[in-house]
Order: structure tokens, then C-alpha cells, then sequence
């Protein structure tokens, strides 16, 4: 089954968009450098717009403990999705410390990169194949090649982000 995340949304206008359009997952980005990123207040309105049947992803690279405290206090969130360099180890720290899944995002450039995707294959709620990044962690809109992903069995649900159209 084909769902969509749609991720970096900013107003009231383009959440009602993403959820009058379908879109099962909506993403929050509490990145700073990221053009895309809400602050907290900004975040929690737009969390007021978000229905029960679709998730709220939180994106966050490489957060510590008291930014995921803070911002899980505040906004609903009911996923949070890690883009940067974080370990396995500390997938399962963020999941047992805050009771909430985790989709880990995997920079993809080579069938390595998807070998490697299996040590958070068993740690992770969600993976979320995306370009390896160019600048920022995320977002760039760039695609990877895709047909690396033919062979690719894990025993999570999988995501495929970057130059979607």
C-alpha cells in the first residue's frame, strides 16, 4: 500500500493542503538550518490542524535529550524521525526514553548504503530512504537511483523520500 508523508510544512494553509489532499503522515521540521524548520510555538499551532487519522513526524537531526523532552512536551507528535548520524544505540535510547516509534532516515547512494540499512532495520519503527545529502540532512529534492531499492527486503515499512513528483 502506497501512503504519503508530506514533511516540512510551515503554515496553516499548506497542512490543510497535505490533509485535504491525503497525506497520512505530515512532518515538522526542528532542524534550525533547515529553511523548513518551525519554531516551537509555530509548531504546536499547526499540530491544532493535524486529525486523528494522520500521523505528526517530527524531524529532527541528531536531537538531544532535552530538545525531543521539550518538543514532545508541546506538540503531539506521534512519530519522531531522526535524519542525522545517530547510532542504532541511540535509535533505541530515544524509543524507550520517550515511549514514542522511530523512523530513521538512511542516505542512499550505493547498494552499500542499503547493507547497511540492516543494522537499524531491527531497531527502528520506519526507515526512510533518502538521497545522501549534499548540504542539509534532508530536503534537498534530490532522488536517489532508485532501482538500488529492487532487492531490498527489510522487516520494516519503508519510506522513499527526495525528488518526488
Amino acid at each position: 500500500m502506497i501512503q504519503t508523508k508530506i514533511c516540512g510544512l510551515s503554515t496553516p494553509e499548506t497542512m490543510t493542503a497535505a490533509i485535504e489532499t491525503g497525506a497520512e503522515y505530515i512532518g515538522l521540521v526542528f532542524y534550525p538550518p533547515s529553511p523548513r524548520y518551525v519554531e516551537l510555538e509555530v509548531a504546536k499551532y499547526l499540530a491544532s490542524f493535524t486529525p486523528d487519522m494522520v500521523e505528526l513526524v517530527g524531524l529532527f537531526v541528531n536531537p538531544d535529550n532535552d530538545l525531543l523532552a521539550q518538543t514532545l512536551s508541546q506538540v503531539s507528535l506521534t512519530i519522531v524521525q531522526l535524519h542525522g548520524d545517530e547510532s542504532p544505540e541511540r535509535v533505541i535510547e530515544i524509543k524507550k526514553k520517550f515511549n514514542i516509534p522511530v523512523m530513521k532516515a538512511i542516505g542512499v547512494e550505493t547498494q552499500d548504503d542499503l547493507n547497511n540499512a540492516k543494522e537499524y532495520d531491527a531497531v527502528a519503527d520506519w526507515l526512510l530512504f533518502d538521497a545522501k545529502p549534499a548540504e542539509l540532512p534532508g530536503g534537498n529534492g534530490v532522488a536517489f537511483d532508485w532501482k538500488l531499492m529492487k532487492g531490498y527486503r527489510g522487516s520494516k515499512p519503508w519510506m522513499l523520500s527526495g525528488g518526488l513528483t
